[in-house]
C-alpha cells in the first residue's frame, strides 16, 4: 500500500466580512481572457474560511487552503495571514 500526499488547493484574498463566529468570508479575484475580444477581466467569488480562534478582521489578506467540509458552505481554513 503506498502513501500518496494529497495536494490541497490554496488561494490567496482579503477578508471582507468576520460577523460570524470562527468564521472569515474571503474574496479571492483573478484575471480571466475572453475568448472571443482577447481581454483581460477580472473575476472574483467569496469563500467562507474556518477561523478556529477569531483573530482575522476586514481588510487581512490570508492564504486559504482546502479542508474537508466544515458545514454546507464551509470547506477552506485559513492557512495563514500574508499581510
Amino acid at each position: 500500500m503506498s502513501a500518496e500526499k494529497i495536494v490541497k488547493r490554496k488561494k490567496i484574498g482579503t477578508v471582507v466580512s468576520d460577523k460570524m463566529d470562527k468564521s472569515v468570508v474571503v474574496k479571492v479575484e483573478w484575471m480571466k481572457d475572453h475568448p472571443l475580444y482577447i481581454k483581460k477581466y477580472k473575476i472574483s467569488k467569496k469563500l467562507i474560511a474556518h477561523d478556529e480562534k477569531n483573530e482575522y478582521k476586514i481588510g487581512d489578506i490570508l492564504e486559504i487552503e482546502e479542508h474537508k467540509p466544515y458545514s454546507k458552505f464551509k470547506s477552506w481554513k485559513v492557512a495563514k495571514k500574508i499581510r
